[in-house]
Order: C-alpha cells, then structure tokens, then sequence
C-alpha cells in the first residue's frame, strides 16, 4: 500500500469516529403527555410520578385484605413496549386477590408515548414497590435490565420461604365445615342426634359416617366445644385440654396433627392371667386444600391382651398362619406369651367438585342405618380399601360405595400365601317421603377374585340392579342382598327406625308355612328418645334385631357376606335374635354409658359327631345344612347370652375426643352343649383406661 492511501484510509477513519462522538447514543424514558413539557433531565421523575398516582387512584384493597389488616408490599414489574403500550410482567404479593388488581390497574393504563433509544422506539421494563394499605409515597421505578430482572426474580425466590410464613393466619377450625368424615362413635353421633332428627329437617342419617358440612347446618360444633374450653394461660394448658397439638392454617390450606393413644389396664375374673390391657400409640393427620380437598390419616401401633373371651374369639377367626383377628381392627401376630401385636392404618381423600357430590376413596370403615346394629353394612369387620360416591340433591342422598375385601382363612389363600381377594358393591338410596318419613333402599353383591375374573366393571355401573347383573354373569357368580329401611320421626325427641334384609326366599314356602331354609332374611326395630323424660343430653334406645338361618351365606363359601373372617352386617353373622337397651348421658365434660344386650343364637355343634351347618356361621356352605324344612331361628346348638356394660369418664379434650374413663362388664354365655367352639362363660371385667375415642369398639360377642 502507498503512503496516499494509507493517509487516505487514516483520515476516513478519524472522520467516522468524530461523526459517531458526535452523535452519541441517547436514551428517553416513555413520556405521558403530562410530561411532554418537563425537562429532560426530569422526565424519569415525572413518569414515575404519574405511574404511581394512576395506580393510587385506580388500585382497590380487595376486602379480604382489609379483613385481615395485612401489611406488606406488592411488587410489580411492568413493560412499556415499542408502541407506548403497559404489560405487566410479573406481581410478587401474598394474596391472589391483590396481583389480580394489579393487573387490572395497569390494563387501564393510557397509550403514551415510548422509550427511545438513540431516538428509536423501544421497550422499557421497570418496577416498583406499592405499600399496603395504600399511602401518599414517594416512589421511583427502577429500570431493569435483563440481568437486573433476573437479580430481581432471584430476590423473589429467597424470599419465597418467609413469604409461606407471612401467609399463615390465626387457626379458624374450617375442620368443622369441611368435607372430613366425623369418627364414627355411637356415643358422640348420639350428641347431635337430635339436632339432625327434628321434625322438618331435610337431613339424611342412614349412610354413616357423616361429614362436618352433612350436620353442621343443624349442630354448632364451634358453640359446642367454645362452651367446654378451660381458660388456660400456658401452651401446654391449651393443648392438653381445649385444642389440637398442631394446628396450621394459610389462606388456602390448613392441617392438624395429633397424637393417639389407648392406655388400658383390667381385670377379667374368668382369665388365668393377672390383667388385661391395651397399649395404643399414633398420630392423627387431616387437614384441607383449597374448598373441596380434604384428607385424613390414622396409623395405629398396638399390643393388647383383653377378656378371655374375647382372645378366644379373636383366635378362632384367625389368618392363616398368624395367631388372632382382633374384631373390628386386624389381623393381630403374637406379642409375648400371650398378647397380641395389632398394627391398623385408615386414611381417605375426600373431593367434592360441586356441592351436591362428594367423592371419598381410602381405607376404612362405612356403616348404614340408623340403629346400633346394621343389617346391610357394619363398621364391626376391619377396615378395608373403599371408593364411595356420595349425591344429595333435592329429598334424595345416594350412596355406592365400592369395596376390596379379604378372606384370609388358611383353606382358601394361594400357594403363595396370599388372601384371597374379594369384591362388594353397594347402592343405598335414601328419599325423604315426608318432613317425617325416611325410606332407604339397599341393594349389594359381593364377588370374588378367580383366574377368569377380577373387579367386575359391570358393577360400576351407578344405577342399576344387582340382581340382573347377577343373573348375567351367572348366579353362582355373585351374592346379592337386597333391603329395606325406615325411619319415622314421632316428634322432635323421639323416632322409630328399622331394616328388612332379603337374601333369598321361596313364595311358596313362605305361604306354605313350611319354614324352607331358602327364606333368608332379617329385620330390625328400633326407637330412640332423645331428652327422654325431659332430662336434657340424656338419650335412650331400644332395638331388636332378628336374622333367620344361612342369611348373608353362600354354596361357593367365599362370597360369603364377610371381610377377614368377620362379618359385613351384624356381628353375630345369622340365626339370631337379639334385643339390646342403650342410655347415655352427658354433663358438660362428664359423661355416662349403660348398654344391655340378652340374646339367642344357633350355633354348631363342631364336635365331630354333627358336622351340620345349622346357619349360624356365614362363612360355612350352605348346603352343608341338616334339614331343607323346619327352619328356625335358634335352631342348632341353642345359646342364650346376657352382655352389660356399665361406663363413666371424663372428657379431657373436646377437640381430640380424648377421654379418661372407667368401665365395667358382665357377660353371661351359656350354650345347651359345651363345644371346644361354644364354651361357657360368665365373666365380670373391670377397665380403667385413656383413649383417643376415633372409632366403635363391640365387645358384646
């Protein structure tokens, strides 16, 4: 290269780069046209300004926050695009309700002119800090670049966790209006017996158990368990006798958790060992999501030892290979010499997408009547994996519930050592005929698990028969039940209810008076007096139950109508009469139970002389039976027994339903023949104990 050009190419370049010093890149903030005539030094000010009183004027404190007289700031990062244009980017605020003002404040905002960049539109983003409640302020947007913005978010995230905690608010008890299960006990179910019973009411009380929102249009547990609370200063005051351990609650969230306990010692006359008792530990969680989410779970640990009695009834109902059943909770190993080892687990999620549809599926237990006994589903057999559909509309409740069950007889498990599965399906339809008259109809079957069929689709079918589904897939295929319930309400104080089970019957048998086995059904009448005598809080109940022989039984000896060797219905199984007499009493913490139960029953004889089955025992076959005609409720190894229970205590915490008690009971059993499975017995037995009442003991075998 010569030198000219060379000085050539110098000079052009010293040219250009005097053009470019001279026309330095200029940055403009986005102008409103009320700043149009500020200076420029002041335009960053200005809009500023004008952002802010836009946002003062316009932004409304949604009334949930005013509510709660929150504190607090509400970050918000916004763009004014190419075309003058706000977009809000982000809202960092606790409550949705503010960012969703935020965003419709901006959405509001006026066209203005944009930012410029070497005087070229461009966008601008920014944000700023609004404080709640709403203030004079003095504030400056801050102009992000997209380092700056990311920095901004990652401020954001680490103040996530505090933000969780800022979201927490003083515990409201929402446990009382959710769509949680209320436990199961006949004695707390009897406190607010009246209330859903009155004359009038649209309640439904025949499908158990029920949730808050079902009773609390007609009881204020909230009132009710204001009016037990202690005036306890110190934490560990409150929570040992007016609230849950730990109770959390958010805006859209809340859960407890407690510990479970069963501490029991006794004294059974009749039995060799020094002493009964029952060791229980757990924890309890439930809790909410949102307005239709609940959840729930119970995990027990256990160890007991109780009346002679009841361990040789718990042995005789044994698994394969494990050593007892305890009634009601498990399947129980060997814990010491002569103890049991019972662990149980229940747990449900309860979902309710629209107000007149509930949806629970989990482990546990359901019941149907309005009685102490039921002929159609009893919580007396261990808890099992359950899907139940509850719809309430109009004067209607339906209820179906599907159910995975267990037989775990030692004749009837796999080379594998498994139980075999079995399956049942129930509808329940309750109609209010009257302010006065309740009519239930049931309908079940039972099936079990074979190499050529599992759970049976046809019976998800909602409404429908089960009887053509059995006639279907084959009348061995299956054990359908049908029934009948009603309920009649004298007056507010007092109602009259009862159940009709039919399993199978022979017309003309029935009215040839010829008593055919084949006429398999039961019935149940009750009444029930509430503040009976004018005595506020004390409730009376008389029963009767009569269930005719090989009821709920079947010729394929596994659809029988039974869950780990314990029946599904009454406890006694069939070919019984029974009639049982309940008072309970409560005085503000204080509370009373009497229960009488005198009873008639046909048991076998199993004594290798007569292998009969005489109908008693729903887990035999039918056809294994001694006579077609001639069949009586009784009839067999006729047994008479007398159970009365005698029980006062003291309600220590009114949120947990822990109680301290004191319990007595005598228990008379006095078969015509001695057999190694019908001893007699007479036994008095003595229990002191503390317990977590979350479900029905039945000690009355």
């Amino acid at each position: 290269m010569n030198q000219k050009n060379l000085c050539f190419i110098l000079l052009l370049l010293l040219q250009c780069s005097v053009f470019a010093q001279s026309n330095k890149f200029y940055e403009k903030p986005p102008v409103f046209p009320e700043c149009e005539s500020v200076d420029l030094n002041m335009l960053q000010a200005c809009f500023d300004n004008q952002v802010f009183k836009k946002v003062f004027n316009s932004f409304t404190v949604p009334d949930v926050v005013l509510k709660e007289n929150y504190q607090g700031n509400v970050v918000i990062l916004f763009e004014v695009d190419k075309d003058g244009a706000f977009r809000v980017i982000y809202v960092d605020a606790i409550y949705s309700e503010l960012k969703d003002e935020a965003k419709r404040v901006f959405d509001e905002f006026p066209k203005i002119k944009p930012a410029t960049y070497n005087g070229n539109p461009t966008f601008k983003q920014y944000s700023f800090s609004l404080k709640i409640p709403l203030v004079e302020q003095t504030i400056a947007t801050k102009d992000l670049s997209k380092d700056e913005e990311l920095a901004e978010l990652e401020r954001g995230a680490k103040q996530e966790y505090d933000s969780v905690n800022a979201n927490l608010k003083p515990f409201s008890n929402k446990e009382y209006t959710s769509q949680l299960n209320i436990p199961f006990t006949h004695e707390y179910y009897s406190r607010f017996g009246k209330q859903i019973n009155l004359v009038g009411t649209n309640s439904h009380t025949s499908s158990k158990p029920f949730t808050y929102d079902d009773v609390s249009k007609y009881y204020d547990f909230e009132a009710e368990k204001e009016a037990l609370v202690k005036t306890k200063s110190s934490f560990a005051g409150r929570k040992l006798w007016n609230e849950r351990l730990v109770r959390v609650e958010g805006k859209d969230y809340w859960f407890t958790v407690d510990p479970i306990f069963d501490f029991e010692v006794g004294k059974d006359t009749e039995a060799d060992f020094n002493s009964t008792y029952n060791n229980t530990r757990g924890v309890n969680i439930q809790g909410g999501l949102g307005k239709k989410f609940n959840f729930y779970a119970s995990v027990f640990e256990s160890q007991g030892r109780f009346a002679q009695y009841y361990n040789q009834y718990a042995e005789s109902i044994k698994a394969a290979d494990e050593v007892a059943i305890i009634p009601g909770r498990g399947i129980a190993k060997r814990f010491k010499k002569d103890s049991y080892d019972y662990p149980v687990a229940e747990a449900y999620l309860s979902f309710t997408p629209v107000k007149f549809f509930n949806v629970q599926f989990g482990q546990g237990k359901n019941f149907i009547g309005d009685g102490y006994r039921s002929l159609f589903t009893s919580d007396v057999a261990s808890p099992n994996p359950f899907l139940k559909l509850n719809t309430t509309f109009w004067k209607i409740k339906y209820t179906n519930t599907w159910m995975w069950l267990k037989d775990s007889r030692a004749d009837v498990i796999d080379p594998e050592g498994a139980y075999l599965s079995k399956y049942m399906a129930t509808h329940f339809l309750s109609w209010n005929a009257t302010k006065r008259l309740n009519i239930g109809f049931f309908e079940s079957v039972i099936w079990a698990k074979t190499d050529n069929r599992g759970f049976d689709v046809s019976y998800l079918n909602p409404i429908i028969f089960y009887r053509a589904i059995e006639f279907e897939t084959g009348q061995d295929a299956g054990n359908a039940v049908m029934g009948l319930s009603a309920k009649y309400k004298l007056n507010d104080n007092m109602n009259l209810y009862g159940q009709f089970i039919l399993d199978e019957f022979s017309l003309s048998d029935i009215t040839g008076g010829n008593k055919s086995w084949k006429n398999k059904y039961g019935y149940q009448l009750g009444i029930k007096y509430y503040e009976a005598f004018k005595v506020k809080n004390l409730m009376l109940q008389a029963e009767y139950n009569r269930v005719r022989p090989y009821t709920y039984s079947h010729n394929t000896v596994v659809l029988n109508y039974g869950h780990n060797n314990q029946s599904m219905a009454h406890l006694w199984g069939a070919n019984f009469s029974e009639f049982v007499l309940i008072g309970r009493y409560h005085y503000k913490r204080w509370f009373g139970n009497a229960k009488l139960v005198v009873g008639e029953r046909g048991l076998d004889f199993n004594n290798g002389i007569d292998t009969f089955s005489y109908g008693g025992d729903i887990y035999r076959n039918y056809n294994d039976r001694p006579y077609d005609t001639g069949v009586t409720v009784g009839q067999g190894n006729k047994t008479t027994s007398m159970f009365a229970n005698l029980q006062a205590g003291y309600l220590i915490n009114p949120a947990t339903n822990l109680k301290l008690f004191a319990d007595v009971t005598f228990r008379n059993f006095n078969p015509d023949t001695v057999t190694p499975s019908a001893l007699k017995s007479n036994t008095v037995w003595f229990n002191i104990g503390i317990r977590t009442d979350l479900f029905n003991w039945y000690f009355d075998l």
